[in-house]
């Protein structure tokens, strides 16, 4: 008796870890962010101009919003919101 619950404990258990995992990746979401290098990138600017080019190097600060990066030897500091970091 004893074993039969504890295997539809176990049953349950895996059913709801099934079920969010669905949730989650059925929302067109990644469980695990596993893109560390990107290839391209386009900057819009304050003052509207628009640089897009080849990623020479790039980081994302932990503390805040603002991503750096370099393009043909010029480094920029941006906010998330105006950039797009692409991957080919």
């Amino acid at each position: 008796m004893k074993a039969k619950r504890a295997l539809c404990m176990l049953a349950a258990i895996l059913l709801v870890v099934a079920m969010m995992l669905m949730f989650l990746t059925g929302c067109n979401r990644q469980v695990i962010d596993t893109t560390f290098s990107y290839d391209n990138a386009i900057l819009a600017l304050p003052d509207g101009s628009v640089i897009s080019g080849k990623i020479e190097s790039w980081k994302d600060y932990d503390d805040g919003d603002q991503i750096q990066v370099k393009i043909d030897g010029t480094t920029y500091l941006v906010h998330s919101v105006n950039i797009v970091l692409i991957k080919e």
